[in-house]
């Protein structure tokens, strides 16, 4: 039976009121101007990007104070078809969205960082029911959104850097607890790395997954790299040099990060709009940043968020080998990095690849139908 998930009460949407009305400002940097993500600079500071955009924070955290319905929210929220499975001593939220037509495939959906379920609702929507959206019952599936551990609506596991990994939680949930056969994932961001691992590991459940990111291969020769390739490298390596200091954070020292922004809902948010802009095709609604921020906020999950990044920095997470399921690869044009397919295919059985002609690193909010599409058109290969 579906259940509600959260319950927020009024005195914790007043003290975040009253958080966000008292926050210390820092003092503008001399020359600077409102120079921010997105953003170049023409005063003293040059070029520099030097971070979120100081207008556009204060004009959010406005509107968050005055005037965000979080109760609209929540209601939408807890009106989910929301589950929850006890697995492995953890407690796994997750949301069902049924087949249109019985017998249908069931793939499992998994979301990365800075997200949640919620980033994903309109995907399950289109795949479990796509005539509802102008496609064909005949090509629907059933449609499993499990919340990462320690995002939001399922609690992290107690034991750090052992213990069940996530991928085999989802494997427990989709096999034993739900009993499906056989299965196919899809994933962006950490979810794209979990739905590679569970695909590595149990290739006799997974008939294939669809992922918007891909793993380095463990091991290759240099003198095999093709240009493309080589020009794919040389923009990771810009953008972790440029971009990458969340993640370099996160991934070591992530609770010093995590007293600021669970004490204060403008440093919160700074941090997350930050990516939500500089990481997005397009621009998010505003009440679409503020209902994740607020998640993070009355949870207290911000901290717990970043652990995949630490467990994944100390060597806990199981480092990929190869992926010999069918794999569907797809990029879009303002994603982080643009794999090219030959990269992929050093480390997974690629059988599609698509180039998109639009969206960035939040694929399925911002381009729902398009992710839709190419999911629905890899899966009738194997069905």
């Amino acid at each position: 039976m579906p259940v509600a998930v959260i319950a927020v009460p009024q005195s914790e949407l007043d003290d975040l009121r009253e958080r966000i009305a008292h926050t210390r400002w820092p003092r503008p940097w001399p020359g600077a101007g409102n120079v921010g993500a997105g953003n170049v600079g023409t005063g003293a500071i040059g070029t520099a990007n030097i971070g979120t955009d100081a207008v556009e924070l204060r004009r959010l955290a406005e509107y968050w104070a005055q005037g965000f319905d979080w109760r609209a929210r929540e209601a939408a929220i807890n009106a989910l078809p929301s589950h929850v499975a006890a697995i492995d001593g953890v407690d796994v939220h997750y949301l069902r969205y049924d087949a249109e037509q019985p017998g249908a495939l069931p793939i499992v959906i998994t979301h990365g960082w800075p997200s949640s379920v919620l980033e994903l609702t309109g995907l399950a929507e289109r795949l479990s029911a796509p005539s509802r959206f102008g496609g064909s019952a005949g090509d629907s599936v059933t449609v499993i959104v499990p919340s990462l551990p320690g995002f939001a609506f399922s609690p992290q596991r107690e034991r750090l850097l052992d213990g069940l990994p996530t991928h085999e939680l989802w494997h427990r949930l989709m096999h034993d607890e739900l009993g499906f056969e056989r299965y196919a994932a899809h994933g962006g961001d950490l979810g794209a790395g979990i739905s590679a691992r569970l695909a590595e590991a149990h290739p006799e459940a997974v008939v294939g997954i669809h992922v918007l990111a891909v793993a380095d291969p463990r091991q290759y020769d240099p003198a095999s790299v093709t240009d493309e390739e080589q020009r794919y490298l040389d923009s990771v390596a810009e953008w972790r040099a440029a971009e990458g200091g969340y993640q370099h954070q996160q991934s070591t020292r992530p609770m010093t990060l995590a007293y600021g922004l669970s004490d204060s809902p403008v440093g919160l948010l700074a941090w997350l709009l930050e990516k939500y802009r500089g990481w997005s095709g397009s621009l998010l609604d505003d009440d679409t940043v503020l209902t994740q921020a607020s998640l993070y906020w009355f949870t207290n999950t911000i901290s717990t968020s970043f652990r995949p990044y630490y467990e994944f920095g100390r060597g806990s997470t199981v480092a990929l080998t190869g992926v010999e399921v069918p794999t569907a690869v797809a990029v879009f044009p303002h994603d982080l990095v643009q794999p090219p397919r030959s990269w992929a295919e050093r480390s997974y059985a690629v059988t599609r690849y698509t180039r998109m002609p639009r969206g960035g690193h939040f694929a399925a909010q911002e381009e729902p139908e398009l992710l839709a599409r190419d999911i629905t058109a890899f899966l009738a290969g194997l069905r």
